[in-house]
Parts: structure tokens; sequence; C-alpha cells
């Protein structure tokens, strides 16, 4: 391991001969690595709240006893319970084989003899701390991926998928062109038009297609947690931190990373978005070691990113730094010519999933859907077509089953609805209703539509999860 690499590293030797920590110290201090001498294991205890470790050399001796290694053997076993992340190497100046093995037997990494040889000191701790970075990225690749591929149930409509509207084949096209390569994108449009997928789509016709497509909803994120969900955090890097925890950044490695509702992000974080991508590197909380990233950055909106940098809270060099190449996708309703292939797609996908196959909509039912404005695009039609699956009585689901809102009217129409008709719905159906006229006037700018609502734009947000419509 060279310095560049081990800068940083934190080790903790406990020993209560002073004499040998710091000859210690020397050795691994001139391989670049930061250590902290300790004189016994109930003063590590008290600093091991205070500061992580990296890797922690121990003696196995202390004042109990000067043989047993009891003391060392009952600081392991705790060692396994509150630190189990953490390398221990063990160390005696006796030639016991049972003390070595009831020491492996309670947590130890490895075991080094006193006196040792400098350079098999210097081996033991390089070898156990690839090995503990290694575990713990495995470990988080693991179980990062496991969510993300229970997250991600991406509607793929790949290649086979025939868009039958001019604009949308003309923007696949360019996506094509521009999808081998490494460029930086930036998708924009409406809430539920399909970024996301359009995002998956990129990724798996790129030349990164083998390695994780690993995705990030800025607007989901706390702005406390930002650092640590990007960037990832060493295990004591702050109070809630129980565990070394790889950022989305390692975990897109050799992949693409997908930034969600990108305008989200507070213009206090998008200076530390913007060095990222300026040059390249990053530090987990914790950590002072600089790691340089791997990945395909590709990022979306619904927002007004040139209006957000007017009113000063979008930074107008982030904002290039994302569109290197920038596509809109377009709103459903400025394609009805996908609406029909659409609806054989998701009957398709939710038939099978609730084992319903052969649905097929009337030609009424197509007619209407046609007509509908749309304010929750491509994910309010999945939404609407799943619930119709399920309420089904027959293979032909007609107009009734759709249970489309009684509004249809065009998106600036101020008329919910007729009179008389408001008083028959529920409350819910009449929140819904109203929501969607909000969304339809102000599809690009979700917090004029809370404001015409007369709610927070984070209420919003959670009745637009409520209705499916996010």
């Amino acid at each position: 391991m060279t310095s560049a690499v081990t800068a940083q590293l934190h080790i903790v030797v406990i020993d209560d001969n002073k004499e040998l920590r710091t000859a210690i110290r020397f050795v691994l201090e001139d391989e670049g690595y930061r250590v902290s001498e300790l004189e016994s294991p109930l003063q590590a205890r008290d600093s091991l709240l205070k500061q992580a470790a990296d890797l922690i050399l121990l003696d196995m001796n202390f004042q109990l006893d000067t043989t047993s290694g009891e003391e060392g053997l009952r600081f392991l076993r705790f060692l396994a319970k509150q630190y189990p992340d953490i390398p221990v190497i063990a160390m005696t100046a006796w030639s016991n084989t049972q003390l070595v093995v009831a020491a492996m037997q309670a947590g130890a990494s490895d075991f080094l003899e006193k006196p040792w040889q400098n350079q098999r000191l210097v081996h033991i701790v390089s070898q156990q701390l690839k090995l503990s970075q290694l575990q713990a990225r495995n470990q988080a690749l693991f179980h990062e991926l496991e969510v993300h591929q229970q997250e991600q149930q991406h509607s793929d409509m790949g290649d086979d998928f025939a868009w039958q509207s001019p604009v949308m084949r003309r923007l696949m096209q360019q996506l094509k062109t521009v999808a081998l390569t490494d460029a930086t994108i930036l998708l924009t449009g409406e809430n539920g038009t399909g970024k996301s997928q359009l995002a998956h789509w990129l990724h798996q016709h790129s030349s990164r297609q083998q390695g994780p497509l690993i995705s990030v909803n800025m607007a989901a994120i706390p702005e406390t947690l930002f650092e640590s969900e990007l960037f990832g955090h060493k295990k004591g890097a702050f109070t809630d931190a129980k565990e070394t925890r790889a950022g989305r950044l390692s975990l897109a490695a050799g992949g693409s990373l997908f930034l969600d509702e990108i305008a989200c992000l507070p213009i206090s974080l998008q200076a530390k978005l913007l060095r990222v991508l300026e040059t390249g590197e990053f530090e987990a909380l914790g950590s002072s070691r600089t790691e340089q990233t791997n990945i395909r950055l590709i990022s979306a909106t619904n927002g007004n990113i040139a209006e957000l940098i007017q009113q000063g809270l979008f930074r107008q060099d982030l904002y290039y730094r994302l569109n290197t190449l920038e596509f809109r996708i377009p709103a459903l309703r400025e394609r009805p010519e996908d609406i029909a292939p659409l609806c054989e797609f998701f009957l398709h996908q939710h038939g099978a999933r609730y084992q319903k196959r052969g649905l097929s909509l009337s030609r009424a039912a197509i007619t209407q859907l046609q007509q509908y404005p749309w304010p929750g695009n491509l994910r309010e039609l999945s939404h609407l077509l799943e619930r119709a699956v399920l309420l089904s009585q027959s293979s032909l689901i007609d107009v009734a089953d759709l249970a489309l809102p009684l509004h249809l009217a065009s998106p600036g129409s101020d008329q919910i609805a007729a009179s008389g008709e408001l008083a028959e719905l529920t409350l819910e159906q009449a929140e819904l209703q109203l929501i969607r006229r909000a969304l339809s006037r102000h599809p690009s700018n979700k917090q004029k539509a809370a404001d015409e609502l007369g709610i927070t734009k984070s209420s919003l947000y959670r009745r637009l999860e409520k209705y499916g419509l996010v």
C-alpha cells in the first residue's frame, strides 16, 4: 500500500508498554498511516466513541495478568459485538497456540507475535486494511443494489416498443446517437413523462451497461443526509453512523448515476455536487482519503432551471455541467398517437402481474383516453390502467371501467365539473380532481400548483404520492 492510498487511514495501537507503542507508531507513520496510542482496553472504549478506527493493533495481556490474555480476549469479544467492521490484529510476546486460537475465535483478524519484524507488521496491516475495505464495499454494494433493484421497477419500453408520434421517434433517434458516449445528459419535462425510464434505457444502451445504474431522488433526501447518501460515510462519522456505508457515487462506479429531481437540490449543497463534477473527486464523511469517480451522469428535472437561476436558487455553473446534452421529454397530451400503443403495453404488463391476460380496451375507451389531458402523463396512465385491470370483470375494458375523472375539460379550464356533479363526489375524488386541475395549469411548477390549492409544496407531494401521481 502506498502512502497516497494509506494517507489518513486511522490505526489504533493498544498496549501498556509505551516504548512498544511508539516503535509501532514510527513504523506505520512512515507508511503514511495516522496512528493513535492507547494504553488499555478501557481507554480504547472511550476513544472509539469519539473517533472511528480503520484497524486496531491489540496487545493481549495487561494489568490483570501477563500470560492468560483474558483482558485482550474480553476486549475482542466487546469489539466483535460493538465494532464488527474494524479488523483487529492481536499481539502477544508469548508463543501460545491456545491464545492464538482463542483470539481468532473471539474476533481477531490476524495475529502478530512480539518481537515483530517491521516488514511483517506492515504486510499484515496492509493486508487486513485491504480485506476490510473490500468486505465493507461488497456488503454495501450488495445491500444497496438489492434495494435499488426493488425500487427500480421500470416499465422498460425498450427497442421493441413502437412509438407512433413523430416527436418521440425523433427523440429516440437522438438518444440512440448519444447513448454510447459518456456525455452528461439532462432530461427535462413534466412529472411522469418517463424520464426515469429513458435514463434506464440510456444506461442499457451505453458502453457501461454491464455496470450498475444507481438512482437518487434528490427531492427525497433530507439536506442533512445529502453528503452521506452521495459520498458515503465512515463508521462513527456522525451520531447515527453505526457502520461504514458506501455512497451512491461509489455504488455507481463503472456504471451510471441518475440524479432525479435535480432542481430540488438546495443551493447550499450545489457547490458540493459541482466540485465532484469539476474534479471527479470526493471524500466520504469521516474520511480524508480522496476517491475518484467513475460514472456516467444522467440527471432529470420537471422544474424550470432557467427560472430558478434567475431567482438565485440554482447555480448557473452547475447547470452547464449537467446539460452537456439536454433533451425535453414531451408531455403525453402532446403525443396522443402514443396513447393506444402505451395502453396495450400497460395492459399486458399489469395483466401479467395480476394473472389477467388477454385484456383489451374498447374503441370508445381509447377515444376517451386520447381526449383526456393527462396532467400525470405516463405515470397516471399506468396507474389508471392498473386499477382497471384489477377491477375488470371481463376481457374488454370499456369507458365505465376506466373510472376517468368526470372533468375532461382542457388544461386551462377553471370549471371542475358540471353543476351538481361535484356534490356526488367523495372527498378523495374531489381532492384528486382539484389536484389534477392545478397540475394541468402548472405542469412544470409544483410550487405554483401548491399555492393554487392553498397547501404547502410538501403537502402536495404527499398527496401526489397518495394518488399515484409521483
